[in-house]
C-alpha cells in the first residue's frame, strides 16, 4: 500500500456541464468525494492524502466561481473537522497564507491546531498552492540564511531544500491520481512527484469513489518502481 497518494481533484465544472447543473453544484459533489477519498483512504492504512483543493491560478477564475469556491471551504472546516478529529485525522494545510481573507487563515489555522496530535491519516489540502511558487519560496529563505551568514552554499542539497518546502516532515507521493482524462501535472507538487507514479482516470471527480480508488491502486501495484536504477526483475 503507498504510504501517500496525491490526487488532482479535476472536473466538477465538466460534470455539472454534462447535467445541465450550474458549476457550483459540480463543486459541491466535489466536496462529497473528498469525504469518500478520506474514508477509503483511512480504512486502507494510507498514510497521508493530499488533495489539490484550490491552486495559486485559481484566483483567475470568475469572481463568483472562487466565492462558491471559499463558502465551500468555509462549510466543509466548519462541518467536516470535527468528524476527521473524531476518526484520528491529522490536517495540514500547504499553500501561501500570506493576503488570504481574514475569514479563510483563522479556519485553516484552527484546522491544523485542533488536530496537531492526531496520530491517524494525514490528510495534506492544498489551498491557494502552486508549486513552482513553493519552489521560489524555499530559495528565498535560503537564499537570506545564505546572505546573512548562517548557511554555506556548498551545504545546499536536496535534503536542505525539502526542509524548507511546505510538504517538509511528509514523505514524497508514491501515487498521483488525476481524474478527468487530463494528463498533466498543473503545477502540484512540482518537487515532490519526481519519482511518484501517476494514474490517469476518466472520471469526473464527482464521480470518484471507493471503487476507483481502489482501481487506481490497483494499477499502482502493477507498476516497478526502480528511482533511477535497475528493476528487482532484473537484478
Amino acid at each position: 500500500m503507498p504510504a501517500h497518494v496525491a490526487i488532482i481533484m479535476d472536473g466538477n465544472g465538466r460534470w455539472a456541464a454534462k447535467r445541465g447543473l450550474p458549476r457550483f453544484e459540480g463543486h459541491r459533489r466535489g466536496v462529497e468525494a473528498i469525504r469518500r477519498a478520506v474514508r477509503t483512504a483511512r480504512e486502507l492504512g494510507i498514510r497521508y492524502l493530499t488533495v489539490y483543493s484550490f491552486s495559486a491560478e485559481n484566483w483567475r477564475r470568475p469572481a463568483q466561481e472562487v466565492s462558491d469556491l471559499m463558502g465551500l471551504l468555509k462549510l466543509f472546516v466548519r462541518h467536516d473537522l470535527a468528524d476527521l478529529h473524531a476518526h484520528n485525522v491529522r490536517v495540514r494545510i500547504i499553500g501561501e497564507r500570506e493576503g488570504l481573507s481574514s475569514d479563510i487563515r483563522p479556519l485553516l489555522d484552527e484546522a491544523e491546531q485542533l488536530t496537531r496530535h492526531n496520530t491517524g491519516l494525514t490528510l495534506v489540502i492544498a489551498f491557494n498552492y502552486g508549486g513552482r511558487q513553493e519552489i521560489v519560496s524555499a530559495m528565498r529563505a535560503l537564499a537570506r540564511k545564505v546572505q546573512d551568514g548562517l548557511l554555506d552554499p556548498e551545504a545546499i542539497d536536496t535534503g536542505l531544500i525539502e526542509a524548507h518546502l511546505d510538504t517538509a516532515g511528509i514523505p514524497d507521493p508514491d501515487l498521483v491520481i488525476r481524474t478527468s482524462g487530463e494528463q498533466r501535472v498543473s503545477n502540484f507538487l512540482t518537487w515532490q512527484t519526481a519519482y511518484s507514479e501517476f494514474v490517469f482516470v476518466p472520471d469526473y471527480w464527482p464521480d470518484f469513489d471507493e471503487t476507483t480508488f481502489r482501481a487506481a491502486l490497483e494499477e499502482y501495484f502493477k507498476r516497478d518502481r526502480r528511482f533511477g536504477g535497475l528493476s528487482a526483475r532484473a537484478v
